[in-house]
């Protein structure tokens, strides 16, 4: 029977490309977001490229409509927890709750409810893999990104605690952290639309990550024997050596 993996945060940037992958892989992939236009163009793509998708309207804040595809779903081998997001750049001092708590809710509360919701068909299918999608923020904090550095940090708590509940279950627990990628909404959204000051996070840099940069990896981590697991997988452009060392070529060059 063919294997079946559910994507969310489907409709764009990394979840689209990694939908792309998965079907490449022979899944059948259902993508899931809140923008039904954008799912159903991905849809076809893949129909056209023949690979087996389907579409499915999501919010997954929403616990009934999250529970609600679960239980249409016959069986379900593999999830990719995507949906996420940033929100902002002020201080902490000056941070936004209600800001704060949009990213809790997507990143964390999110991730939370569908892995709740799948859990029971990914065991059941003997070989069952979660793909938690953080972020080197979960790792290094830097100024202007406290809620989205907590939320993240929260998605690595949360694979990690699930990992150690799960040892005697089959079922792997793959976290993707990447550092700077460069999609067209991430961080035009952080930013309030406005393109500007999303065009200058990259400035310089001559090769950030692309969204198909990470799906190359998780699909790469995703289609390993099963009893091979990817705890962690950092990624980060050559040029981005930490989250406050980026080689920007427009920068003069340093002299001694």
């Amino acid at each position: 029977m063919q294997r079946v993996a559910v994507v969310t945060g489907a409709s764009s940037g990394i979840g689209a490309a990694t939908a792309v992958r998965l079907a490449e892989s022979g899944y059948h992939v259902v993508i899931a977001a809140r923008r039904a236009d954008r799912l159903e163009a991905l849809a076809g793509r893949i129909r056209g490229d023949g690979g087996q998708v389907e579409a499915r309207q999501l919010d997954v804040t929403n616990r009934e409509e999250v529970s609600a595809l679960a239980d249409s779903l016959e069986r379900c081998d593999v999830v990719i927890s995507n949906a996420g997001g940033a929100i902002g750049t002020e201080t902490v001092a000056a941070g936004s709750p209600a800001d704060w708590r949009a990213m809790f809710e997507v990143n964390v509360i999110g991730t939370l409810q569908v892995i709740q919701a799948l859990l029971p068909k990914l065991i059941a299918s003997g070989a069952g893999t979660v793909v938690v999608m953080s972020s080197t923020a979960g790792y290094v904090a830097y100024e202007g990104g406290g809620g989205y550095v907590a939320a993240k940090h929260a998605e690595h708590g949360l694979a990690a605690t699930l990992r150690l509940e799960l040892f005697d279950q089959p079922v792997r627990v793959i976290e993707i952290a990447p550092g700077m990628v460069k999609t067209d909404e991430f961080a035009l959204n952080r930013y309030h639309g406005d393109a500007e000051k999303a065009a200058a996070v990259y400035a310089g840099v001559a090769h950030p990550l692309t969204a198909g940069d990470v799906a190359d990896a998780i699909a790469w981590a995703v289609t390993r024997p099963a009893h091979v697991n990817v705890d962690l997988m950092v990624l980060r452009p050559r040029a981005q050596a930490a989250q406050h060392k980026v080689f920007r070529q427009s920068e003069p060059a340093e002299t001694s």
